[in-house]
């Protein structure tokens, strides 16, 4: 059986005939195995998921206890009809992993979502030897060079500062972006309370349960006239929050988005961001680019991004790779 027979593109995702298995299926199917629990990659209504324990357990805080008929926590490397499979982090968010699929001579290794930037709310990205690596490229153009999260987070402080009679806004996503900006606070030495929205809130409980020290929490609620309770605070919030009347009882507040798309200036703008900061959870162009150079697969498959002109690259280098051109994926929707 040809490498190209071992896992092929279907509508409702990565199918592996072999073991019967789709991954990060974006419809419901019989069998799943699931690199995270971001909403685009991790479905309720499946017969059975395959996945870590962590993803396992976000997944019924997301879509309650019964979102499959069955689960299993990926513990080791395990077969799945005659098809080994392993989990490595993926360095992503909390529990995220890439799936190795060996068969027939064959080592396929798919990312899901990566970053090689170390993340202190989760396990650090492991290098896969693989014979076809299949990776993501949501930020895959040159122009995307991430600068140093530690760099964007100080930014941050030194407008806390500035304003002092100012809250600062952060527009996060629920799962692993909220948890990372505050680890990275705590790091820089922001020990002050750190004020968060209802809808964060199930996911930093779920953090601080598996040991992640995200300091002292309070909620971002505002009682009518205590506006100034806030002066100074930095609130963290789902960015759909900042269109909503919760945005408004805040005092003077600068707008804040934390994500790799903040590197575009018009959709910091479009999203009327005061203080955009550049702070991803995908490989940038150079990690995309050193990962498939370290690895040396002898194909790339390239998915649920900008696919053009890291086929190019690849191209330029005497590098096979193709599209996959899969659907339903996006950049972190939550």
């Amino acid at each position: 059986m040809s490498a190209d027979a071992l896992l092929i593109p279907r509508p409702e995702g990565l199918y592996c005939p072999e073991g019967d298995f789709h991954i990060d299926p974006v419809r419901p199917v019989a069998r799943a195995l699931v690199t995270h629990g971001h909403a685009d990659h991790a479905r309720a209504g499946h017969g059975a998921v395959l996945a870590t324990r962590q993803t396992l357990d976000i997944m019924a805080l997301r879509y309650g206890a019964d979102f499959a008929v069955t689960r299993q926590a990926a513990d080791g490397a395990v077969r799945v009809n005659g098809v080994a499979v392993e989990f490595h982090p993926a360095g992503h968010v909390l529990g995220s992993a890439q799936i190795a699929l060996t068969t027939r001579g064959h080592r396929i290794t798919v990312t899901g979502d990566y970053t090689r930037t170390p993340n202190p709310a989760c396990a650090p990205w492991e290098p896969v030897p693989c014979d076809i690596l299949v990776t993501e490229a949501t930020f895959a153009l040159p122009v995307f060079r991430h600068p140093d999260p530690k760099d964007e987070i100080a930014k941050l402080l030194a407008s806390v500062r500035a304003f002092p009679e100012r809250a600062h806004l952060v527009g996060v996503y629920a799962l692993g972006k909220a948890q990372r900006v505050i680890m990275l606070l705590r790091e820089a030495g922001y020990d002050a309370p750190i004020y968060i929205h209802g809808a964060l809130t199930k996911l930093c409980d779920y953090h601080l349960a598996e040991s992640i020290p995200l300091g002292e929490l309070r909620p971002a609620t505002v009682a009518r006239g205590k506006k100034g309770d806030f002066a100074g605070a930095v609130v963290l919030g789902p960015p759909s929050a900042f269109a909503a009347t919760w945005a408004q009882r805040f005092p003077d507040p600068v707008i804040a988005f934390a994500s790799g798309w903040m590197m575009v200036r018009a959709r910091a703008r479009q999203r009327g961001v005061e203080l955009p900061l550049v702070i991803s959870d995908h490989v940038d162009w150079p990690q995309l680019t050193q990962t498939i150079t370290e690895l040396d697969p002898a194909e790339t498959w390239v998915t649920h991004g900008r696919e053009e002109a890291i086929l190019r690259w690849c191209a330029l280098e005497g590098r096979t790779a193709r599209p996959l051109r899969l659907v339903g994926y996006e950049d972190e929707p939550e």
